[in-house]
């Protein structure tokens, strides 16, 4: 017990140092000495710091909340606008943290769903361009998710489905991205691979038409005229007034191949299966195994991607707890 005591004095004066040092050394994470404080009043002072964006000042705030009144709902609180803070403040990985372990003290909190959902946004924020690694967008996509399938009838899933399509609407910008370049390249192979993508997880974006479209002009440029008929009659059947349908019907003429054909593969294309044709293609491109195009050092050379950034672009809606 005597020991006990000595080490809790001892911690004292370690606390006490620590907030004397953090009050002389600017720009750094704000610490406090352990002076118990009425948790209204520090609690106040942290939602004042926040007002004003000075989020580190906040954030301590927020943490002496839960250190001086660890059992109270003010903790609880302050818990929540603290990962807000970090996320206002744009340390999103600090965010993610937090709500973390909001959610494993208080899964069946009324504030979990907003804290599922911030979590979510910490991923959206962060994907990336088209161009680059896609593990935020693999992220946002598995978070989002959580919170619809979650909170179905929330707000928050209501935005979530929002961000979601547009998350897909991404991905599949980037496979089309990859796909033209292959085309471009005449890696054929490569190219169909990606298009095929498109049309199989991503088929309700704006990129199903010309992922359809591509297709035909791959198979076409192989002469396997019977899977470019067969994407052109799906393309056809969903999309038959679309740019993408009008330069398909082109490159069949261009090629004198009968165009009612296509039309009449058409009518019967929602109940057909188009047969792989990676075991025919195989040994026609060099730079596939098994089906799956290998991207070489000198293809990433070439393949520059466009600046931009989706979670830059769309800026989510804030949705603060309801009893703060």
């Amino acid at each position: 017990m005597v020991f006990r005591f000595a080490l809790f004095f001892k911690l004292l004066g370690v606390i006490a140092l620590c907030g004397a040092v953090s009050a002389c050394g600017g720009g750094k994470k704000e610490k406090f000495a352990y002076v118990e404080r009425p948790v209204e009043l520090l609690y106040a002072n942290a939602k004042t710091q926040l007002d004003k964006k000075r989020y580190e000042t906040a954030i301590a705030f927020f943490e002496e909340v839960e250190r001086q009144h660890p059992y109270s709902s003010w903790a609880r609180r302050s818990m929540l606008m603290k990962a807000f803070a970090y996320y206002q403040g744009n340390d999103y990985e600090e965010a993610v943290t937090a709500l973390d372990q909001f959610i494993s003290l208080h899964p069946g909190n009324k504030d979990a769903a907003y804290a599922y959902y911030l979590k979510a946004m910490c991923y959206y924020e962060r994907i990336r361009d088209i161009g680059r690694d896609q593990d935020f967008t693999n992220n946002a996509v598995a978070a989002l998710t959580d919170v619809v399938r979650r909170y179905p009838d929330t707000e928050y899933a209501r935005d979530a489905r929002l961000k979601l399509d547009l998350t897909f609407d991404h991905l599949a910008g980037k496979e089309m991205y990859v796909g033209r370049f292959y085309l471009r390249k005449n890696k054929h192979i490569a190219a169909i691979n990606r298009f095929k993508t498109v049309v199989e997880k991503y088929q309700t974006t704006n990129h199903a038409a010309e992922a359809l479209h591509r297709l035909v002009e791959a198979y076409l440029e192989l002469g396997i005229i019977d899977e470019a008929r067969s994407a052109a009659a799906v393309l056809g059947y969903n999309y038959p007034g679309s740019r993408w349908y009008e330069d398909t019907y082109k490159l069949f003429a261009k090629r004198d191949i009968l165009i009612s054909d296509v039309r009449k593969d058409r009518r019967v294309a929602e109940a057909e299966t188009v047969e792989d044709p990676n075991k025919i293609l195989q040994d026609l491109d060099p730079d596939t195994v098994d089906g799956v195009d290998l991207v070489t050092a000198r293809d990433l050379d070439e393949l520059t991607p466009p600046s931009g950034n989706l979670g830059g672009d769309v800026g989510p809606p804030v949705f603060e707890p309801s009893d703060l």
